[in-house]
């Protein structure tokens, strides 16, 4: 299958715009088959000896703020941060150039099965349980899409009776004219603001997730969120729920005791072994969308074994008594509010970061309620500030230096206490992504 679909391409141009994780493996696949390609970006690209290494071999490079213009490839891929309303691709799509992505060729070809997750929290461990689940239940399971591996790449590997799991973005989502055989939609809550014009776009990005499936499609839903009966009354297939709120008869829902479904408790709560009351959104969503794929001792494997995914209420060190967390991935608000949720006594928090246009002020009540001292920094510390100030809180300092807002939490912590890097917020005003900037974080706390 993969010799084939990169076959289907020689004798045309084929172009990409941006030269990420997304895009970088399918142009060397194609420049090895002596298909030719253009790489176009907005920014310039390094002299790094790999770009060199790819002009070498014939890649014609356009960057600056002319790269949309005359675009004469017959198809472009796109990275998933591009917009493909932009006027130069808007007016190449006009004359018949084909824009597509490394998600949509993938879901065009895919062999197998595809499981999709999207939502504004929780995707990646969703994504993960799911995967995990599978594969302790024995089956072959390839993961993919905002996380994992370049699956277009992977098309050679993937047989029939096997399963693609995926993450989906909004990014992703919004040129997508394919869904997933099986569909979780974790939440909605303002995220990407300065991406999409307005929230209106970004919930109707995330119905791209299962608005192309058929009769024989399936939805999960998380009950508990406002946006749920707007998307089940668009659906065409099956739509089934989850709920941490009340009992859900014909699907999965939690409580105290644990995680229930078909009318006995399913899964004890002392079992599962990563924290939080949004883990347990997370499994209940994973189990039902795997309803008899796995086993029950399956469930139990990975509950009792999985100690949760990088960068998401990561334990990192405890010094002197004091615990430090790495939650870089919290990017919003709704993600920061799961994090603090899930500890039982009130933490001191690293909060701030690159603006998103998204409201913050729920930071004021929450951290009422949950933080012993908050010390900000980042583009939005000033924002998150005036959000303070209006609930009264007065436990904050601001430090215009990430390695500086570590050192300040630390030496606040007593013995007991738990410093969380929960920013609230992109990475994009100090750091390339939430990686590096948990990375960065962990680093700094082993040297404390």
């Amino acid at each position: 299958m993969q010799q084939e679909y990169i076959a289907s391409f020689l004798g045309r141009k084929v172009g990409f715009v941006g030269l990420g994780v997304s895009n970088l493996p399918i142009l060397r696949s194609f420049l090895a088959s002596g298909i030719d390609c253009t790489v176009r970006d907005k920014k310039p690209i390094g002299e790094s000896p790999e770009n060199k290494s790819l002009s070498d071999a014939g890649v014609r490079f356009l960057c600056g703020e002319s790269y949309l213009e005359n675009i004469d490839e017959d198809v472009v891929f796109l990275s998933p941060a591009v917009r493909p309303d932009l006027d130069g691709l808007r007016e190449a799509a006009a004359r018949g150039v084909r824009l597509t992505s490394e998600m949509e060729e993938f879901f065009k070809y895919c062999p197998c099965k595809i499981i999709g997750v999207t939502g504004s929290d929780g995707k990646t461990t969703t994504t993960t349980l799911i995967a995990k689940l599978l594969e302790a239940a024995g089956h072959k399971v390839h993961l993919g899409g905002n996380i994992g591996a370049n699956l277009l790449e992977k098309l050679g590997e993937i047989g029939k009776e096997d399963f693609a799991v995926v993450e989906l973005s909004s990014f992703q989502l919004f040129k997508m004219t394919r869904s997933p055989d099986i569909a979780v939609v974790t939440n909605i809550a303002p995220n990407h603001l300065d991406w999409h014009t307005d929230m209106e776009e970004y919930i109707a990005a995330k119905e791209h997730i299962f608005a192309f499936q058929n009769e024989k499609g399936a939805l999960i839903l998380n009950a508990d969120d406002p946006y749920a009966e707007r998307y089940a009354s668009k659906a065409n297939g099956k739509v089934r729920y989850i709920s941490g709120r009340k009992a859900i008869p014909d699907g999965v829902w939690f409580d105290e005791k644990g995680i229930h479904k078909d009318g006995k408790l399913l899964l004890p709560d002392n079992d599962i072994l990563i924290v939080g009351r949004h883990n347990r959104y997370n499994y209940s969503e994973a189990i039902l969308a795997t309803d008899g794929l796995v086993t029950e001792e399956a469930i139990r494997s990975v509950a009792t074994g999985f100690g949760g995914v990088e960068h998401r209420c990561e334990l990192v060190r405890v010094k002197d008594g004091v615990k430090f967390y790495n939650s870089t991935i919290d990017s919003s608000p709704s993600r920061t509010k799961a994090c603090l949720e899930s500890f039982k006594q009130k933490v001191i928090i690293i909060c701030g970061g690159y603006d998103k246009h998204i409201p913050l002020e729920p930071l004021g009540p929450l951290f009422r309620d949950h933080v012993k001292y908050a010390v900000l920094c980042g583009a939005t510390a000033e924002k998150i500030e005036t959000v303070l100030t209006d609930v009264g809180f007065t436990d904050y300092c601001r430090e215009s230096v990430f390695a500086d807002a570590v050192k300040k939490a630390a030496s606040i912590a007593k013995d007991g206490d738990c410093v969380v890097l929960s920013p609230a917020a992109a990475s994009f005003d100090l750091f390339k992504n939430f990686a590096e900037r948990g990375n960065v974080f962990k680093q700094l706390v082993k040297e404390l």
